[in-house]
């Protein structure tokens, strides 16, 4: 499979890590997911400038030629090596600090490397079927800037896909130490109550995540009341609907929180608006 490292394009196989890598060792990088359709990247513009951000966060020297324009150009020339312009396709491009150090590096440059994954479908795809979830409790969500990014540092998502997977559960719900609800393991969390759309805040701990941010904005436009606010698990039982949102699925129903049975049908409306803003 090709990928492309620091801009220069191999196969996978012939890529080493060395013993210092820092990913490795250290959980020492950022990464961003995205999805590639229709000969574009969807809300590329968002997905940039949350990596610089993240990258900042973590002090990352941000290299001069790292503009919008040059790394889009690095993704299609990745995609066109493939033969993927036609097809969809997800993307990661992982941020990793060089090699070298213990939990102090001994530089702030980076590497980084290009993934993409064919995809069946262009724009997101609604299942009929909706999710089963429950409360993660065995472990808390840090508040804090450095929770808002995506690390690869993903310990806590990890070991909370694993209750789900034990529990025979399609995910779970992730709290902070105040026993507010933050995000599930790969999503944003919203509720739905009447017209009023509620999302847990960036400083509960939750992704900082770009479907949130734009079904945010749609959802105002479209006459939603929307509100971000903190709220414990037992306020997701008082609500008419619940869904999850990413880069990948854009927007996925709940049909069961614990023994509550959710509905989707405000759900479904901005499923099809969310769709609509791809074009």
């Amino acid at each position: 499979m090709l990928v492309s490292f620091n801009g220069e394009i191999f196969d996978d196989i012939e890529l080493e890590m060395h013993t210092d890598n820092r990913a490795f060792k250290y959980g020492d990088g950022v990464f961003e997911t995205m999805k590639f359709a229709n000969g574009k990247i969807n809300f590329w513009e968002d997905h940039y400038f949350r990596l610089m951000s993240a990258m900042r966060i973590v002090r990352m020297e941000i290299p001069m030629e790292f503009s919008p324009e040059f790394l889009e150009d690095k993704i299609q020339e990745l995609i066109s090596a493939k033969h993927q312009e036609k097809q969809s396709c997800t993307i990661r491009l992982s941020i990793i600090r060089k090699d070298g150090g213990k939990y102090t590096p001994v530089t702030n440059e980076i590497d980084w490397l290009l993934e993409t994954h064919v995809v069946e479908s262009s724009t997101f795809e609604w299942v009929e079927t909706g999710l089963k979830m429950d409360v993660f409790k065995d472990h808390y969500k840090p508040q804090g800037l450095l929770s808002n990014i995506k690390s690869i540092n993903c310990l806590i998502y990890t070991v909370a896909g694993i209750y789900a997977k034990e529990n025979e559960l399609d995910d779970v719900v992730l709290v902070n130490a105040n026993k507010h609800v933050v995000e599930a393991v790969s999503s944003n969390v919203f509720l739905m109550t009447g017209n009023k759309l509620t999302t847990p805040t960036i400083e509960s701990g939750c992704l900082r995540g770009v479907i949130r941010k734009n079904i945010l904005k749609i959802a105002a436009k479209n006459g939603f009341e929307v509100e971000e606010r903190d709220f414990s698990p037992f306020e997701i039982q008082r609500a008419d609907e619940m869904f999850l949102t990413n880069s990948v699925s854009g927007i996925r129903w709940v049909e069961y929180f614990k023994k509550k049975k959710f509905g989707f049908e405000r759900t479904r409306e901005l499923f099809e608006t969310l769709n609509q803003a791809l074009n």
